[in-house]
């Protein structure tokens, strides 16, 4: 297989793609409050915004395109397969991704492991021989569902959109710490430090993307150089990314060319203030929650106020769910915005702790508006909560009621 195979242009549909252009057409028509006013402004921004050429092999039709470093996946486009396409995943970038030249050659990609017995580079070729697994995971971004906060915080105001489960290869972590003579004493972080490259003339610990997570993440972790079956592209961290399931997407370091096993949390900015739940209105800093593990979260797909007004009788009710840190066990659906709760059933096959189940639920809705929503319940007893953690950057928001959706049937 070509190394470039998967950032070639895919086949698309073409009755989904004349559907999706017209959904800010239907969306007007439909007329059902905020929600629909803030997809009208993201249909509309995105027709006006062509892909980065970086992502120009991605599906067109299925993303948003806020910034040449953040496309979000429209709601619309998640399927029913489990396993989101690298064509329509989201990407988010801290940086501008580096040239292109590091994917021409990707086995020749080096890194250096610190902090253990052993210290030393690797490259990609090396790392092949010391070990495989793959796993499925959700991948979302810190910020996924920031634009239902009323306060507005700065960044990108995704929906749902700045998620995907998606299958990644690679060794494992703990193989790599094994070969290299084990652990160093006085570890209690796992850092990570992207390969970017950094604007001349500032300070790098200002803008360079290195993050820590506690050690026990090192358990399930991967350095990985697949994604869906095929190399990484350079859009989601190729040649060689830092997988770490259940962590918020800032934690899973694009490029990686260092990871230490450290006493001490990194303290480039991203780190030491940057992705912490700090209070509305206050700066973010060390003593505040640092963004890591992802909680119990779900939503609807389908059917979504985009798709215009729904035909009244029998309906198929679709989403996703996840428990984050944890597997999730079941998930409600509601039809009345949130005043009665029936289970929905999971649909497909379970990949594994770390991956969003589908779910459906056929309901039976005669003509109106109707508020439909989901809550998840993870193998802990956690339940998606309903309403959101007001924080200033607008992370972490799992709240259902949040992520209803107002739909008219006629």
């Amino acid at each position: 297989m070509s190394r470039r195979s998967n950032e070639a242009p895919r086949v698309r549909n073409a009755q989904r793609r004349h559907l999706l252009a017209g959904s800010a057409a239907a969306l007007a028509a439909a007329g059902l409050g905020a929600f629909h006013k803030t997809a009208i402004a993201q249909a509309a921004s995105a027709a006006a915004k062509p892909l980065p050429p970086y992502t120009a092999w991605k599906d067109p039709a299925a993303m948003i395109v806020h910034t040449s470093n953040t496309l979000e996946t429209k709601r619309s486009a998640f399927g029913t397969s489990i396993i989101t396409p690298v064509e329509q995943l989201y990407v988010r970038n801290n940086l501008p991704a580096p040239d292109a030249a590091i994917v021409a050659d990707r086995d020749a990609w080096e890194m250096m492991i610190e902090g253990v017995k052993n210290p030393r580079k690797l490259t990609v070729r090396e790392l092949r021989g010391m070990g495989l697994e793959t796993v499925a995971m959700v991948l979302q971004c810190s910020g996924n569902g920031r634009g239902y906060f009323p306060s507005k915080p700065s960044g990108t105001p995704w929906q749902v959109g700045a998620a995907g489960c998606v299958m990644w290869s690679g060794v494992p972590v703990k193989a790599v710490v094994e070969a290299l003579g084990g652990l160093a004493d006085g570890a209690v972080f796992m850092t990570s430090t992207g390969g970017e490259k950094l604007p001349e003339g500032v300070d790098p610990k200002s803008v360079m993307v290195e993050r820590s997570v506690p050690l026990k993440a090192m358990g399930d972790a991967l350095l990985a150089w697949e994604l869906n079956g095929a190399p990484i592209p350079l859009a989601h961290g190729g040649p060689l990314r830092i997988i770490v399931p259940g962590y918020s997407g800032v934690n899973n370091v694009k490029y990686i060319k260092r990871l230490a096993f450290t006493a001490q949390e990194s303290d480039a900015a991203i780190q030491k203030t940057g992705y912490r739940l700090s209070a509305p209105g206050q700066k973010g800093d060390p003593g505040q929650p640092s963004i890591w593990e992802m909680g119990v979260k779900s939503w609807i797909n389908s059917p979504a106020p985009e798709g215009g007004t729904v035909p009244a009788g029998m309906v198929q009710i679709k989403g996703v769910a996840f428990g984050g840190a944890h597997a999730v066990k079941a998930v409600e659906v509601s039809v009345d915005g949130g005043k009665t709760w029936k289970e929905a059933r999971f649909v497909g096959p379970d990949l594994g702790r770390y991956a969003w189940r589908q779910f459906a639920l056929a309901v039976q809705l005669p003509p109106g508006t109707h508020t439909i929503a989901s809550r998840a319940i993870d193998a802990q007893g956690n339940r998606q909560p309903e309403e959101r953690v007001e924080n200033a950057g607008g992370y972490n928001n799992a709240s259902w009621r949040d992520h209803a959706l107002q739909v008219t049937v006629a």
